[in-house]
């Protein structure tokens, strides 16, 4: 018996959404005195995994699952889950995650609860708090399967190190037939992850036109940040849609999310509303953003934000 977890990657580095499982499951692992097991499709350095509380790591490679396909994936994890006695599976919020997710559960019989945001309530059985309504409620679901399935809302646990004497043993890929292939994924390098930044950046049609965007990726490389757009700037050119984020979009749940020149509409809104800390900076106090955000800067973007700058680097500098 143990608890399993599937540990996302990307550019030969474990996610952030990874880590988080790991110190997740280690918590619930060591409530069962049970073995925390991660799954890893074509990732050979499973060491860091360790440092987060992993036990073992079942590493499963294949030039067939070099792109993710959830039926593909949610088969080999099928497997692990079956060969290995696993009662509780544990899944991120990441868009492939949640593809996975119903089959998995057909798959094991199992319960699945969503946007859970922190340890279970009971184990026995299992109790968890949940996100709903687009993250303006909460509710408490009961799954009482033999299986389970656990879908951690992102960024809702944190990384807790747990150092553990990991042991990692391979499997041969569970090879299903199936007609839907995906031959090539094209990504963006070089850049910070929106779905797993701790700061995000983000612009409106504030800034008035792509020349000025150049406010937002300045302030992002001076803290570090993902850069951001809103729905209308995608939709205009400014920005690609990989960087649009809210109900539509890409959803945020970053510790610090600032927003210049977004005056803040409900699908907006909803989108990063699992953000911990709201910062938006709008020359136009009526904005529904102020009402949504913890902090608030009245003022022009193109004054406020050049100083913001100038003042965080001298922070960094002294």
């Amino acid at each position: 018996m143990g608890i399993l977890i599937y540990t996302e990657s990307e550019n030969g580095k474990f996610k952030k959404s990874a880590l988080e499982l790991a110190s997740y499951g280690r918590s619930i692992a060591d409530q069962l005195e049970v073995e925390l097991i991660a799954a890893s499709f074509n990732h050979s350095d499973t060491k860091t995994l360790g440092t987060y509380g992993v036990d073992r790591v079942i590493q499963i490679s294949d030039p067939s699952l070099e792109n993710f396909t959830a039926q593909q994936y949610a088969a080999n994890l099928t497997s692990v889950a079956q060969e290995n006695g696993v009662k509780l599976v544990v899944l991120s919020s990441s868009a492939n995650a949640k593809y996975l997710a119903p089959l998995l559960t057909v798959s094991l019989s199992a319960g699945y609860a969503s946007n859970v945001v922190g340890l279970p309530e009971s184990l026995k059985p299992l109790t968890v708090k949940r996100s709903c309504f687009t993250n303006k409620a909460f509710n408490i679901c009961v799954l009482d399967n033999e299986v389970n399935i656990i879908g951690l809302s992102n960024n809702s646990f944190g990384l807790r190190e747990n150092h553990k004497e990991i042991t990692t043993e391979d499997k041969s890929a569970n090879n299903l037939e199936t007609d839907f292939k995906v031959d090539k994924i094209e990504k963006t390098s070089g850049q910070v992850s929106i779905a797993d930044a701790d700061v995000v950046v983000s612009g409106g049609r504030g800034l008035k036109g792509p020349e000025n965007w150049h406010l937002i990726e300045e302030l992002a490389e001076t803290l570090g940040a993902a850069t951001a757009c809103s729905k209308p700037v995608s939709d205009m050119g400014w920005r690609p849609h990989s960087e649009h984020v809210g109900q539509t979009g890409k959803p945020v749940a970053s510790n610090l999310y600032i927003a210049v020149g977004i005056s803040g509409a409900i699908q907006h809104l909803a989108g990063i509303n699992s953000s911990k800390v709201k910062v938006v900076i709008n020359n136009d106090p009526e904005a529904p953003f102020f009402k949504a955000a913890d902090y608030g800067v009245v003022g022009d973007a193109f004054e406020v934000v050049p100083e913001l700058i100038k003042k965080l680097n001298t922070f960094k500098s002294s």
